[in-house]
C-alpha cells in the first residue's frame, strides 16, 4: 500500500488518508438522496434503481481515480446535470429518460475518446472563460430555484413566481426553512459534512410535522437499470435527432467545465499544481469521470463528475488515491441503506439544493463585469438559465450574445473556432424549432 499510493512521498499516512476519505464522503453523501429524488421527478424512473446506479457508478469512478490516477478526488452524479436531465430533457422537451441516458452514454464515449487523444483540455481552453464561470453560477441559481420549488416556498402566482402565501402554515416549508438555518450555521462554522447533517436534521424534524415517513423496503441492494437506451426514439424524426445532438453536446459541454474546474480547484488546494501549471496524472483523472459517466449511463444515472466537496478531504490531509479508495468503499456500503435514504423527504433535501447553489455561484466574481462584451453574455447565460428553466437555453443565449457582441465590437479574434461551431449549432436549433 505504501509503495502503490506513495504515501511517504506525499507526506501522508494510512490513517490520514482514510479519515480524509470519510470526510469527503460525509460532505457528498447527500447526492445519494438528492440525485434519485431529482431523476425520479415526473420521469418514470424508480428511486431504488437510480439510488443503486448512483452508488455503483460513483464507486467505480472513485476506484479509477484511486488506482489509475492516485489522486484524492471523489466523483459522483453531478448536480446541475441531473436537473438538466429531468427538468429540461424529460419534462421540458418531452423525451423519455431512456433518451436522456442515451445522450449521456454517447457523451461518455466521446469523453473517453477525447481523453485518450489528449484533446479534451484543448476544447476546454477554446471556450470563453467568462462563460465557463457564468454557466457554473447559472446552474447554481437554477438548482437553488428548484430547491425552493420542491420545498413549496416558491409557487406560481399572478407574477409568474411568488412566495407561497401559506408558507408559514406549511409543514414542508417550515421543515425546509429550519433545515436551511441549521445547515447554514453548520457551513458557517465549517463543520465537516454540513450538508449531510442538515439533511438528517431536517428529516428528523419532519417526523413530528408529518413530513417524514419511513419508506420501508429491503436493506438488500436494489438492482440498477442496465443499458436502457432509446436509439429508436432518437431517430424517430429529424427534430429528435437534432435535439439529441444538442442535448448530448450540452451534457458534454457542462460536464467538461465542471470536472476540469474542480480538478484545478482541488489540486490547487492540495498544492499539487506543478510550476508549469499542469496537474499530475490529469489525463488519468479525466479518464475517471469519463468511465464513471459511461458506466453511470449504462446503470441508470446522470453524468458522473469530480465533486468540489473533494476539497474537504484534501483539507483533512488527503493526498493520494487511498482517499478516493475509501470513498469508493463507503459508496458500496451505502447500497445496503436504501430504505433510509428513500425516507428522506424533498423538504429535507431542498436546503442542500439551495445551499449548493451558494457554493456554485462563487465563480461569477471572476467574470470581468467592466467589459460588456464579457458581462452581457455571462449575464444572459445566467438569467435565461433560471428564467426559462433550462440550462441549455442559458448556454445558448450566452454563446449567441458572446459571438454577436464580440463580432460587432471589433473583437472577432477573441472568438475561437470551437465557439463558432457551437454558435452555428444553436442557430440551426433556433431555425429548426421555428419550422
Amino acid at each position: 500500500m505504501e509503495k502503490f499510493f506513495k504515501l511517504k512521498e506525499r507526506g501522508t499516512d494510512v490513517k490520514t488518508e482514510i479519515m480524509a476519505g470519510i470526510t469527503t464522503f460525509m460532505t457528498m453523501a447527500y447526492i445519494l438522496a438528492v440525485n434519485p429524488g431529482i431523476l425520479t421527478t415526473g420521469t418514470g424512473m424508480v428511486f431504488g434503481k437510480v439510488f443503486a446506479a448512483t452508488a455503483i457508478a460513483s464507486a467505480i469512478a472513485c476506484l479509477v481515480m484511486s488506482l489509475l490516477a492516485n489522486l484524492p478526488f471523489a466523483l459522483s452524479a453531478g448536480m446541475g446535470l441531473n436537473a438538466f436531465f429531468t427538468y429540461t430533457v424529460c419534462l421540458g422537451m418531452g423525451y423519455s429518460w431512456q433518451f436522456a441516458l442515451t445522450a449521456i452514454f454517447v457523451e461518455g464515449i466521446i469523453f473517453l475518446l477525447l481523453t485518450i487523444c489528449n484533446v479534451r483540455e484543448a476544447i476546454v481552453n477554446s471556450i470563453p472563460t467568462g462563460l465557463k464561470k457564468a454557466i457554473g453560477a447559472g446552474i447554481g441559481l437554477f438548482i437553488a430555484f428548484i430547491g425552493l420549488q420542491n420545498a413549496g416556498l416558491v409557487v406560481g402566482g399572478a407574477t409568474l413566481v411568488d412566495l407561497n402565501p401559506e408558507w408559514i402554515k406549511s409543514p414542508a416549508c417550515i421543515v425546509t426553512v429550519l433545515g436551511l438555518i441549521i445547515t447554514g450555521i453548520l457551513l458557517a462554522k465549517k463543520v465537516k459534512g454540513a450538508l449531510l447533517i442538515g439533511i438528517i436534521a431536517a428529516t428528523v424534524i419532519g417526523i413530528p410535522f408529518g413530513v417524514t415517513a419511513y419508506a420501508g423496503g429491503s436493506y438488500l441492494p436494489s438492482a440498477p437499470y442496465f443499458c436502457e437506451f432509446a436509439f429508436k426514439e432518437i431517430f424517430a424524426s429529424g427534430r429528435s435527432v437534432f435535439d439529441f445532438i444538442i442535448v448530448m453536446f450540452t451534457f458534454l459541454f457542462v460536464d467538461m467545465f465542471d470536472t476540469v474546474g474542480t480538478l484545478i480547484g482541488c489540486a490547487g488546494k492540495s498544492n499539487m499544481i506543478q510550476a508549469d501549471g499542469t496537474i499530475p496524472n490529469c489525463k488519468e483523472a479525466l479518464f475517471a469521470d469519463a468511465v464513471g459517466t459511461t458506466v453511470g449511463a449504462m446503470l441508470g444515472t446522470s453524468t458522473v463528475t469530480t465533486f468540489v466537496e473533494s476539497a474537504s478531504g484534501v483539507s483533512e490531509g488527503g493526498r493520494t488515491g487511498l482517499t478516493s479508495l475509501t470513498v469508493a468503499v463507503l459508496f458500496i456500503l451505502s447500497l445496503f441503506l436504501e430504505p433510509l435514504f428513500g425516507s428522506i423527504p424533498s423538504a429535507a433535501t431542498a436546503p442542500a439544493l439551495i445551499l449548493v447553489g451558494v457554493m456554485m455561484i462563487t465563480p461569477v466574481t471572476e467574470v470581468d463585469w467592466s467589459d460588456f462584451t464579457e458581462a452581457i453574455p455571462a449575464f444572459m447565460c445566467i438569467l435565461m438559465m433560471v428564467c426559462t428553466y433550462s440550462i441549455s437555453n442559458g448556454i445558448m443565449f450566452g454563446i449567441l450574445f458572446f459571438v454577436i457582441i464580440k463580432a460587432f465590437s471589433g473583437k472577432v479574434k477573441e472568438i475561437s473556432p470551437m465557439t463558432w461551431v457551437v454558435f452555428g449549432l444553436f442557430i440551426v436549433k433556433i431555425i429548426v424549432n421555428t419550422l
